[in-house]
């Protein structure tokens, strides 16, 4: 391992860089007229990384300030695979007046570092970059080549971040492997202080899907039958309403399993959602693995209070099981029936199994820093970057390492209104990243 009083000036260094980073407003609305973009963000990681030495590949991709940076590190044997290490630069928007603190302020107070992208994912980005730097600055060479790349767009489906470089410049991630990026190995305490660090082995497909709805336009004053906004309005709520059935991955069981060894609970599937329940703050994230999910999000129509329109639109989130597509598709139809047009933007399900050397060393690298935890798969019941690099023949695992307060609704933050990630957690994540990729 690196020594001590160097790796923790690396994880010194992990704090201020995530605190810079969030000051950098990064805000990807999805929509080009209103988004800031990730070039400064981009600017600022290509200077770090040049600045001890580094050669990097600094990518615009087709859209107005949207940059990408990738840069390799030569590892000690070229011909095993290479680990490729991937953050995204974008951040949600946010509105400082629902804050406490200034959401771009990057503020270090009460043992936070506080602010949009604190833990999606400034900090892993934060953590990576310090230790790209201490690896150039300090000789070290790693197993294996590591692929550093900081990308655009993630927040949007990555059509101009990991989608656009894997369809365009699949070359940059020449002989990756396996690759490890954001929502997985945070803490959860699950009973006399015995912690379970989740890994993500698993997310849901995403369909973002328009439902339309055609009538007949008119008066507002008058009766109408083929009203586009009624039919919407019922169709918006029948599936707002459904409940897709229960479904248990093999992700899902092999975490369930795991809580019943640590904790002794049940899970009987007569009565699962209950029994997940019991997890606490993080029972809202497994929950939403256990069934295909279809949530309206938004509403458009009409122009004018008195007038009908002939077009009625809604968005609708969906997140849907690996393995489900086509029953989810037949469901769908069942449900919408024949009169609903429908248009998407789908990114595929991810899943992999929970073993091999570098489950291994992910596993060894935490119980070095924390003894006597756990590590257990999870299935995210969102989605990541990972949806573009498994078409490359990636394996891909979500491994951002924070040990976390036990009180800390940590789900709770992503998207969230006062984001913020320990300061103790992103330095010991530090140290477990620079374990994992110095054995990996």
């Amino acid at each position: 391992m690196s020594e001590p009083n160097l790796i923790e000036t690396a994880a010194d260094e992990a704090v201020t860089l995530t605190s810079e980073l969030i000051r950098i407003d990064t805000t990807n609305t999805g929509d080009p007229a209103t988004l800031v973009g990730e070039r400064e963000a981009a600017e600022y990681v290509a200077e770090k990384l040049t600045e001890v030495g580094y050669e990097i590949t600094y990518v615009e991709s087709g859209g107005k300030n949207r940059h990408n940076v990738i840069a390799r590190l030569p590892g000690a044997d070229p011909s095993r695979g290479a680990l490729l290490v991937h953050g995204h630069l974008d951040v949600v928007p946010a509105d400082a007046a629902e804050w406490s603190v200034h959401p771009f302020s990057g503020a270090i107070q009460d043992g936070y570092v506080w602010g949009r992208g604190a833990v999606d994912m400034k900090d892993m980005v934060g953590m990576t970059l310090a230790l790209a730097r201490h690896y150039k600055r300090h000789g070290i060479v790693p197993p294996r080549d590591i692929i550093f790349a900081f990308l655009a767009d993630e927040e949007a489906g990555g059509k101009f971040g990991a989608q656009w470089l894997v369809d365009n410049r699949p070359e940059l991630f020449e002989g990756a492997t396996e690759a490890i990026s954001e929502v997985g190995g945070f803490s959860i305490t699950l009973r006399d202080d015995v912690r379970a660090y989740l890994i993500e082995t698993a997310e849901k497909g995403i369909r973002w899907m328009t439902l339309r709805v055609r009538g007949t336009a008119g008066h507002g004053s008058m009766i109408h039958r083929d009203n586009a906004v009624t039919k919407l309005a019922e169709a918006v709520a029948k599936l707002g309403n459904h409940r897709f059935p229960l479904v248990l991955t093999d992700s899902v069981r092999e975490f369930l399993a795991g809580v019943t060894e640590i904790t002794g609970w049940d899970f009987p599937e007569d009565d699962l959602e209950g029994a997940v329940a019991k997890l606490g703050n993080v029972s809202r994230m497994i929950g939403a693995t256990l069934r295909d999910t279809a949530n309206p999000t938004m509403l458009t129509a009409g122009y004018k209070a008195n007038v009908i329109p002939s077009v009625a639109e809604a968005s609708v989130d969906c997140r849907i099981l690996p393995g489900r597509i086509e029953a989810f598709d037949r469901e769908l139809d069942e449900l919408l029936g024949p009169d609903i047009e429908k248009e998407w933007m789908e990114l595929p399900p991810v899943e992999t199994s929970f073993d091999g050397a570098v489950v291994d060393a992910m596993t060894a690298a935490v119980l070095a820093e924390d003894p006597g935890a756990r590590t257990l798969p999870y299935m995210l019941s969102a989605g990541t970057d990972a949806k573009a690099f498994q078409s490359l023949g990636i394996r891909n695992f979500g491994f951002a390492p924070l040990k976390l307060p036990a009180d800390l609704d940590f789900s709770a933050l992503f998207h969230g209104v006062d984001e913020r990630v320990p300061v103790d957690a992103l330095r010991f994540g530090t140290r477990v990243l620079d374990r994992f990729f110095r054995t990996a």
